[in-house]
């Protein structure tokens, strides 16, 4: 039995989303869209392997075999040529930096993944007649504004609008998941997603794979965002730290609370790693900014800075986690270049940084020799610390050391990134590490002396601290407030797709001597607590655990308590119309198995189910 109840809630659709215009000529959408014109091209290559690899497995004739074995050559060979070219797209890191002509080591962003279009028009409408018993008709509003809203989301802008618009999108998907979503089966749509990386497609009817591949663009846009600041100020330093512990904080929360994932960039290995190398690039920016503030040459100061560099260690520990047998094969190489490059660049840095502050010492400071103490991770080789203090030759051969290991980090950073073809083409990374080359090249023939033929000793590795530790910011996913979208099908409580309830049925209620006979509790729907025997609404047929969702054809599924009861009250001598609904739990399933069987389990299901909706219900009861 259908009912049409007069939906009268207000219903106010947004004028506009958001969402960045697919079509629009800037530098980022294009790189956008030559990355699905691709993912399609190496779908399409995908489905013809498949094939070919069928009709070989199948095939008896070896004519056919060897035809169909040259037909796989070919579309391997194209498939390896896509993906290298999907390799290059995602590894233009430029188009992600900042404009700024600051001079500052690029950062690693990630591409959002691509999604398919999905049409959710006929299975929403299909279960809002089936379970929810509603003319689907009504609802066309809200459909076509959840719709309007996932293909905003598609494309987000690069910015806290982009983000705001993500959050909202993966906040609505809560809402549909609890409205049209139950345990025992799905609504038969299927939610495409193609690799961030690779491009391979996946497909799932899970609602989950959806959130979590919205929940992964909310971390990639975070990394986008960190990697366009400008960082040469300590404000875009800071704005950049915060972006990159927001990225590594969605990735950790998608390696926490999904598993199983169907792509390679959303399965465990692989968030591990990001997080990591997001953290990493954390630690590069506190060094930046350490480097930015530390303005005089004092002599702790400038050790401090070299125990900074020290700190971004983080490249090693991607580099490990890279050379994992599932991730090695699938991070671009450009990007493990450039991790190992800035493992290479910024330990020289830390022993240019030591060199400087122990050659630009000019006279004795012993307030320094704590300081000294603690820089070195083991003692250095020849005279005692306190000696090299206060000896200026001493702290000349010290500092020579460690501009000699500088030297050779910085001409191996230089040799692996001359190995990646892309690394070359960055020219703001050939930049940087041919500058701070040229500067720890220009102070040890400073430092170096003809006379010098004592043998340089060998310097021990810097001892990292930091002034701020990287933290990992979880997505905080209350900062963007929603409205249900499909609201008017009335509370979560009782109308979403876990619950079960009976057709709705009307019921005319004509006041007696003794009032109507029910009493009321709770809000939204209000609850029938209790039926007075022999009174006009057990006559009328209402039942105890009834809903009201309508009173003479108004919606009351959103009212208060006290609403319900002014209706009831101001009631005519006409009577009122009630439209009410049974649920039926998981109890009340029970009981009706129970019911041919033994009616003594029947008796004590009933009471429990009534005990249990009294409990819950705390809203004070009214009897008429």
């Amino acid at each position: 039995i259908m009912l049409r109840i007069n939906h009268n809630l207000s219903y106010n659709p947004p004028l506009s989303l958001q969402g960045c215009d697919p079509c629009s000529q800037t530098q980022r959408s294009k790189l956008q869209h030559r990355r699905a014109r691709i993912n399609q091209q190496i779908n399409k290559e995908m489905r013809m392997r498949a094939g070919a690899e069928n009709l070989f497995r199948a095939t008896t004739n070896n004519k056919v075999k060897e035809t169909v074995a040259l037909e796989l050559s070919f579309v391997n060979s194209n498939l390896q040529l896509l993906k290298e070219e999907l390799e290059e797209l995602n590894s233009s890191m430029e188009v992600y930096q900042t404009e700024s002509e600051a001079i500052n080591v690029p950062m690693i962003p990630l591409g959002l993944k691509e999604t398919k279009e999905v049409d959710l028009t006929v299975p929403l409408k299909e279960y809002i007649c089936e379970h929810y018993r509603e003319d689907s008709s009504l609802f066309e509003k809200e459909i076509k504004e959840f719709m309007e809203l996932r293909q905003a989301m598609r494309t987000p802008s690069r910015n806290e609008a982009g983000l705001e618009l993500l959050v909202e999108y993966y906040n609505q998907l809560y809402y549909l998941d609890q409205r049209f979503f139950p345990p025992h089966r799905t609504l038969g749509v299927h939610f495409h997603w193609y690799d961030s990386l690779t491009g391979v497609p996946s497909c799932q009817r899970a609602l989950a794979f959806e959130k979590g591949s919205v929940l992964f663009n909310v971390g990639a846009l975070y990394t986008q965002i960190g990697a366009r600041q400008d960082r040469s100020a300590a404000a875009g330093i800071d704005r950049a730290i915060d972006a990159f512990q927001r990225a590594a904080g969605a990735f950790n929360f998608l390696k926490e609370n999904f598993s199983n994932a169907p792509s390679l960039d959303m399965s465990g290995p692989s968030l591990c790693m990001l997080v990591r190398l997001m953290i990493a690039q954390v630690q590069e920016c506190v060094f930046e900014r350490v480097t930015l503030t530390t303005q005089d040459t004092h002599f702790t100061s400038q050790l401090q800075v070299a125990q900074e560099a020290a700190r971004v260690r983080g490249p090693v520990l991607v580099l490990q986690t890279m050379s994992q047998p599932l991730v090695k094969d699938y991070v671009p190489f450009s990007w493990a270049s450039m991790v190992q490059v800035k493992a290479e660049h910024f330990r020289a840095l830390s022993h240019y940084y030591a060199a400087v502050a122990l050659c630009d010492l000019t006279r004795k400071f012993h307030q320094g020799e704590k300081a000294l103490f603690q820089l070195h991770v083991s003692i250095p080789a020849g005279p005692p610390l306190s000696q090299v203090l206060r000896d200026p030759e001493e702290r000349r051969k010290l500092g020579k050391a460690h501009l000699r290991r500088a030297l050779i980090r910085h001409e191996e950073a230089m040799r692996v990134h001359g190995l990646c073809k892309i690394l070359r083409k960055m020219d703001i990374l050939q930049e940087v590490l041919s500058f701070v080359h040229k500067r720890s090249l220009d102070k040890y023939s400073e430092m170096d002396r003809e006379d010098d033929f004592d043998e340089t000793a060998e310097a021990p590795e810097i001892h990292s601290q930091t002034q701020q530790k990287p933290d990992i910011i979880p997505p905080n996913f209350s900062t963007v407030q929603v409205t249900d979208i499909f609201r008017r099908l009335g509370p979560l409580s009782v109308f979403c797709a876990r619950a079960r309830w009976g057709p709705v049925r009307l019921v005319c209620l004509q006041r007696g001597e003794g009032g109507l006979g029910l009493t009321l509790r709770g809000d939204s729907p209000v609850l029938v607590a209790g039926v007075v025997p022999g009174g006009c609404a057990e006559e009328a047929g209402l039942r105890e655990g009834d809903y009201i969702v309508a009173v003479d054809g108004e919606n009351r599924k959103w009212a208060k308590h006290g609403e319900v009861v002014h209706s009831l009250k101001s009631c005519s001598d006409r009577g009122v119309e009630l439209s009410v609904i049974t649920l039926h739990t998981h109890d009340t399933q029970v009981c009706f198995i129970a019911l041919h069987t033994h009616e003594t389990q029947v008796v004590l299901c009933v009471c429990v189910r009534v005990i249990c909706l009294c409990v819950c219900i705390t809203v004070s009861a009214c009897v008429f």
